[in-house]
């Protein structure tokens, strides 16, 4: 218990530490500094509470075990020490699963707006419906939430479908609730194409990019092109009359975003460099792994039907999340964005899984 005790108080040094550090002028006048410090801050507070409760229920553990030790204390005061150790111990227990969690070290992402990507894969138009489908479900999920959405570009198919479409999350849990979306996502269900009333499989892929700062991310102008064109109906919404969509490629790394949302050209260059940040911000870090490649593929996969992370049956009305063995026979509801309990449970499962390791 010793070890845990040192982790927790250095935990409430830390906070005093950063308290200190935003103080000062200088790091009040580098934004990026002091964002990074503030935030670090702000999810170290939250375990500021639990922190001071836990310690104090351990000195006064040990307090009450000093006593009980002491020969030289009369026996009502020894009797009153172990019947306060029975319920210290009791209370120690409690709070122990608490302060395992508070001991892992805090998510770099935590806190952070995501960008979602959805795309389809294997099942041509029925995937892209899904496609469709799918984005819906996060929509209704975050209209229902505190998060927000920010729309940013999509590819229609012939029948109302998405070949693509991709979406912005801000929020405060943005990060910590949709970062296990990333993965491929199976439907069996009968196509609006099939006329034999064949069930078939088909594949959607997400990723989740973590939003980068400017300050995170040096993009040279020169190693830019945009170019503009007019918008075909942005995610259903209005269709521009001018040449207001924004396509970006960043040549040194081939990467192409688009933005088509805005009226405004220039809040879709806005929107399209938030993107294109996230995406070399994502490629930094793969690179800073084995191989990028790899890593890709443990996300988003092939969009093959056999790699999935989830599955929607619709003869079943069964949703399955294959990674904690979560299942839900209420497949309109999730697919309304009822979310709330799945989303938490991968949570839980993370924040276990993380705790094994440790």
């Amino acid at each position: 218990m010793i070890p845990i005790k040192d982790r927790l108080e250095k935990e409430l040094l830390r906070i005093s530490e950063l308290e200190d550090l935003l103080a000062q002028p200088d790091i009040a006048s580098n934004p990026a500094r002091f964002r990074d410090l503030g935030r670090e801050h702000s999810i170290l507070l939250v375990r500021k509470e639990p922190i001071e409760r836990f310690l104090r229920i351990l000195n006064d553990l040990e307090e009450a075990e000093k006593i009980i030790k002491d020969s030289g204390s009369d026996n009502d005061l020894r009797e009153m020490a172990m019947q306060e150790k029975v319920e210290l111990e009791a209370a120690l227990s409690a709070g122990r699963d608490e302060m395992e969690s508070l001991l892992l070290p805090p998510d770099p992402n935590s806190g952070k707006s995501v960008i979602l990507e959805i795309r389809a894969g294997t099942g041509g138009d029925e995937a892209a419906l899904f496609a469709g489908d799918l984005f819906r479900m996060y929509q209704r999920y975050i209209e229902r939430s505190p998060l927000k959405l920010d729309f940013i570009s999509s590819t229609e198919s012939d029948l109302g479908g998405y070949k693509e479409i991709v979406f912005g999350v801000d929020g405060r849990e943005a990060y910590d609730l949709l970062h296990q979306e990333a993965g491929t996502h199976r439907v069996q269900r009968i196509p609006v194409t099939e006329s034999g009333g064949r069930i078939h499989t088909s594949a959607v892929t997400v990723a989740v990019l973590v939003e980068a700062e400017e300050e995170d991310i040096t993009i040279e102008e020169k190693d830019l092109q945009i170019d503009t064109y007019r918008a075909s109906g942005a995610g259903g919404q209005h269709v521009n009359k001018t040449d207001s969509a924004i396509r970006i490629t960043h040549i040194p790394s081939g990467i192409v975003v688009t933005c088509q949302d805005e009226r405004s050209q220039l809040k879709n260059k806005n929107k399209a460099m938030k993107v294109l940040r996230a995406k070399l911000a994502e490629r930094s870090r793969n690179a800073r792994h084995e191989e990028q490649s790899a890593l890709k593929k443990d996300q988003i996969g092939s969009g093959d039907r056999s790699e999935k992370i989830r599955t929607y049956n619709f003869p079943q009305s069964r949703l399955t999340d294959h990674r904690i063995g979560y299942s839900s026979h209420n497949l309109p509801a999730m697919l309304d964005g009822d979310l709330d309990d799945l989303l938490r449970s991968l949570l839980r499962a993370e924040r276990e899984s993380k705790l094994a390791a440790v």
